[in-house]
């Protein structure tokens, strides 16, 4: 499904986002690896072992960056101007290799471009959720978004 665009959104809205992910170790190492986060607690399992966790944790940047992801085909693929920030990040508990993510997403804010006519902003509230039906990630997020041509 191609993203919406700023009139197709209606205020609570929900998106309970088709796909989902299961998240292996490969991504946890690669993503630590390619930030330059050597955080022990995400890349050695030894030293993991004898945390709270008892295993090592998925790097929580990674699971912003999935579940934002996995948002985009049914909200904003192609009707996106810009990402405009996030806000009210959290995560309130941990992923783990083996762990598999999906997303629902609403819609809890819209309002017109002040400075853009053919643009509009639309708030949404995206939460990841593991295969247990736990929250594991959420954030608030503003897109300026596209309107409808013509």
């Amino acid at each position: 499904m191609a993203g919406l665009y700023f009139e197709e959104f209606q205020d609570q809205q929900i998106f309970d986002h088709a796909l989902s992910r299961t998240v292996t170790e490969m991504d946890n190492v690669l993503f630590s690896s390619l930030t330059m986060n050597p955080q022990p607690l995400h890349l050695d399992a030894e030293f993991a072992a004898k945390t709270e966790f008892g295993r090592p944790l998925v790097n929580s940047l990674f699971t912003l960056g999935l579940l934002i992801g996995m948002t985009v085909g049914e909200t904003t693929l192609g009707t996106t101007i810009a990402n405009l920030g996030m806000r009210e990040v959290a995560f309130p508990k941990p992923v783990f290799h083996g762990d598999t993510i999906r997303a629902r997403s609403t819609v809890v804010g819209r309002r017109e471009s002040r400075s853009r006519a053919d643009a509009g902003l639309i708030e949404f509230r995206h939460e990841a959720i593991n295969q247990r039906g736990e929250v594991v990630a959420v954030c608030i997020r503003a897109a300026l978004m596209k309107k409808k041509p013509g």
